[in-house]
């Protein structure tokens, strides 16, 4: 018998159309609500003596083929090797919808933490401008611009925004939450049907500043401000109204990057030192 005393690292994706983002809301569905209940279901626990923390919270209508979450199991929870192997398929089966997909089950290796461990959060963003061929199929991940919008402007503005910065002018502020990040990737490119895909990849997200990002690349690839424009308004640090955050639904999370499992811990406490302009 294997005892679960401190956590399980649980691998799913979701189709975020029906949920109101990641985190439970009292009066609406929610991804974390719903994997919770068949937790609950499968274990046969009550709800409150579990905790789950996840890697990147989405909001309403963001999808992800990748996302992480650990859960802390009581201390007298105990659980066989062929029970653990069985959890993703039971699981999956107590939701009772293939809106949420179970990937992977298994024990947190020592230190882990699905939110502090990681070293980064990866998101696209689809836009399908006028240029592209619209598939019906693809509506529920991809916004429709009416626009004609210039990836090359777009791609000037991803590396000119790298680095680490204060995004307050691009987040939905939070009390005493940090808004300094490190931008490690933005870049845009255009699939076999001229759909502009996003690649946005940082160490954390603070709320909506993907969705924002974004809207200051389709400004600039509108033509309606400059890459200094956008630069400009990241150093006022205060939230403005410039160009528009885009809608939840062409965002993926597509991959959540953690250090090697010595690194782990480490790697957590890192992470929880607060970010200020002055880190490596």
């Amino acid at each position: 018998m294997a005892r679960v005393s401190t956590r399980l690292r649980i691998d799913c994706g979701y189709e975020g159309t029906q949920f109101f983002g990641w985190g439970i809301q009292p009066s609406h569905p929610s991804v974390q609500a719903s994997l919770e209940i068949a937790l609950g279901i499968v274990l046969r626990l009550d709800k409150k003596s579990f905790q789950t923390v996840v890697a990147g919270r989405t909001d309403a209508g963001v999808h992800a083929l990748a996302q992480v979450f650990h859960v802390d199991l009581p201390e007298d929870f105990h659980l066989s090797d062929a029970a653990l192997r069985a959890l993703p398929r039971r699981l999956q089966g107590a939701l009772g919808t293939d809106a949420i997909s179970v990937h992977h089950v298994a024990l947190a290796p020592p230190g882990f933490d699905a939110r502090f461990s990681a070293l980064s959060r990866t998101y696209e963003y689809r836009i399908a401008d006028l240029a592209a061929r619209k598939n019906p199929l693809h509506r529920k991940f991809s916004v429709v611009s009416p626009y004609r919008l210039d990836e090359q402007r777009m791609n000037e503005l991803g590396v000119a925004l790298l680095g680490l910065h204060d995004w307050a002018a691009f987040c939905r502020p939070r009390v005493a939450a940090t808004t300094i990040r490190k931008l490690q990737s933005f870049s845009w490119i255009r699939n076999a049907e001229g759909v502009l895909i996003a690649t946005v990849k940082a160490d954390a997200f603070c709320r909506s500043m993907v969705r924002s990002l974004v809207g200051s690349a389709v400004a600039v690839g509108r033509g309606k401000i400059t890459v200094d424009d956008v630069a400009r308004v990241r150093e006022q640090k205060a939230r403005v109204s410039q160009w528009p955050v885009m809608p939840a639904k062409g965002l993926t999370l597509v991959s959540i990057e953690y250090p090697p499992e010595a690194d782990m811990a480490q790697q957590a406490l890192d992470t929880r030192a607060r970010r200020t302009l002055t880190s490596d």
